[in-house]
């Protein structure tokens, strides 16, 4: 299956009857997809470890004609549909995956929702909907398998918030569990502060890599009254904060940004004491892998030599723990003009810039060529200005989106499978 041109036509229209069957099939499934999100959303679980969300999905998947398996290292779940439209291959039939991730946050939810969380964890990124909608495009795609001149890989992912559940799955064999490598990866992510329904993205960086930049300061520790007979690395590591704001803003081109929050500080425990050693912790995101490699080299270089002027030490750790989120163009170009054809023209819009927020998706579109896709989910009884960003504890999602969340990924797998 060749990869789309930039500008293929789409496969449909908005006045198309597959196009305009698909909608209508999810609007009907909206119901028990919005049950199923509010089971999530009641609850929680955190990490690559959720047992009872697996329990979920396979229960919502029962019955389906798909191949199903169960994460090893993680609890994931991967099913695969076989296609029978009779242009499939019988052996080394081209694949496509849609994922959705299902873990939560360790944040104690603090809306009035009935189905709110009481259990100190929270779904406030939207994944108890990415869940919700990935089974939505399931059950579609099982109702449409003759048209199916393919396979589909769902995947089902844990531990997107920090646990790196993205590579366990991809360590397990997630782009091959159709029995061949699958040609381009979907996936779609809810926003708070978007208006409901409509979905965004653009090709090339749609998200930040995120980095962690560590600094401890050695020196020698002493007297606090007699600071002439220590190396004391609290100035040191005060300065070395300042230096790293400014190089942030002197040494990076503003139109391939770097954003760095310094998070964490430590030093000593006693008042009258000065430690032996001080330390930093800071996010770093990035938008290129170039600008990510030179903020490891000129963030080594500058603490160490300003650590050296004040007859100190320096340790720095830069560890890369997302990549950039990379659109591929081409994909990209096609899958826009896909959702135009099933939404209309104005539910979809090509943003201008990247945002700075991370996505373990990176890793899969690192692998396959594919497309990430925003979609807006703020209530319309919330206004734009009164909005809260994912992961806040009073953040709130309208589940209305599920329907079409759900058409739009299984409507990109049917259509690329058939792609020339």
């Amino acid at each position: 299956m060749p990869a789309p041109t930039a500008g293929a036509s789409p496969a449909t229209g908005s006045g198309d009857p597959a196009a305009t069957r698909l909608v209508t099939e999810a609007s009907a499934l909206l119901p028990e997809l919005q049950e199923l999100r509010r089971e999530l959303h009641r609850n929680p679980e955190l990490g690559n470890d959720l047992p009872e969300t697996q329990a979920r999905v396979l229960a919502a998947l029962e019955g389906l004609p798909l191949e199903v398996t169960q994460g090893v290292g993680a609890t994931s779940v991967v099913a695969v549909l076989r296609g029978t439209h009779p242009s499939r291959p019988a052996e080394g039939a081209p694949a496509v995956l849609l994922r959705g991730d299902m873990d939560a946050l360790p944040v104690t939810e603090l809306t009035d929702l009935p189905y709110r969380s009481e259990n100190g964890r929270m779904h406030a990124c939207g994944h108890d909907l990415h869940t919700a909608g990935l089974v939505g495009a399931v059950r579609l795609l099982a109702a449409h398998r003759h048209a199916l001149a393919g396979d589909v890989v769902f995947m089902f992912q844990p531990g997107e918030e920090g646990h790196h559940g993205a590579e366990v799955m991809l360590e397990e064999g997630v782009l091959e569990a159709s029995g061949v490598r699958v040609s381009a990866a979907f996936g779609a992510h809810v926003t708070s502060t978007r208006e409901r329904g409509l979905f965004a993205t653009k090709p090339g960086p749609l998200q930040a890599g995120s980095n962690v930049l560590e600094v401890t300061v050695h020196g020698a520790g002493g007297h606090g009254s007699q600071p002439q007979n220590a190396a004391d690395p609290v100035p040191a590591l005060a300065e070395t904060i300042l230096a790293l704001q400014n190089m942030v803003t002197r040494r990076f081109d503003v139109f391939d940004p770097v954003v760095m929050s310094i998070t964490q500080l430590s030093a000593g425990d006693a008042v009258n004491v000065i430690p032996a050693s001080a330390s930093l912790g800071a996010t770093v995101r990035t938008l290129s892998a170039e600008s990510t490699e030179r903020f490891r080299t000129e963030s080594a270089r500058l603490a160490e030599g300003i650590a050296a002027a004040h007859g100190c030490t320096a340790e720095v750790r830069f560890s890369v723990e997302y990549p950039v989120t990379v659109n591929d163009e081409a994909e990209t170009e096609w899958a826009v003009a896909q959702l135009r054809g099933l939404l209309g023209e104005e539910r979809v819009e090509v943003v201008p810039h990247p945002i700075m927020p991370s996505e373990d998706f990176s890793f899969v579109l690192n692998e396959v060529p594919g497309t990430y896709i925003m979609l807006g989910a703020r209530p319309a009884e919330v206004a734009p200005e009164d909005a809260v960003d994912n992961h806040s504890p009073f953040v709130l999602f309208d589940d209305s989106v599920l329907g079409d969340q759900a058409a739009a990924l299984a409507h990109l797998a049917l259509a690329r499978l058939s792609a020339e």
